[in-house]
């Protein structure tokens, strides 16, 4: 197992095109959420990949953003996936982790803030997130904001 983060720009195209491979593969067609993840927010963030298995798959996958981007005062985790293939190995734990470290070292200054699926929650509360405001519906899946101070 490897985790890798890069700046978009520092993505190849094999791996860019893995990611979103991986995020339709999960949100629009398991999820059954047809919605734009081609949101414009890729080329500002850093894309934090879980890689394993003989083929050197991204097994799971984190798109990291700084303040101002999804939340102007707070930066934020998102697109959080596993594939299929990799549940229940500790790689959502592991991708996490390495999520959280990274955007403290980037913005020490500033807390993180995510957008976490209803079912998610307690997942989450391992890394510190605390639950903020009242459930909400986003692309037809309940959702909650969290805060990790």
């Amino acid at each position: 197992m490897n985790i890798v983060v890069k700046k978009f720009e520092d993505l190849t195209v094999q791996e860019l095109y893995d990611i979103m491979v991986l995020r339709q593969e999960v949100f629009v067609v398991e999820q059954d959420c047809p919605y734009l993840d081609a949101d414009g927010r890729d080329t500002l963030g850093w894309h934090a990949m879980l890689i394993d298995g003989p083929d050197d798959q991204i097994m799971a996958y984190t798109r990291l953003l700084g303040p101002g981007v999804s939340y102007e005062k707070y930066s934020s985790i998102g697109r959080v996936v596993s594939s299929q293939k990799g549940r229940g190995k500790g790689y959502g734990k592991a991708i996490m982790d390495e999520s959280v470290s990274k955007l403290l070292s980037l913005y020490p200054d500033h807390s993180i803030k995510i957008s976490a699926q209803s079912y998610l929650l307690k997942f989450y509360t391992e890394f510190g997130f605390v639950k903020t405001g009242e459930e909400y519906l986003e692309d037809g899946i309940p959702h909650m904001g969290m805060i990790r101070e």
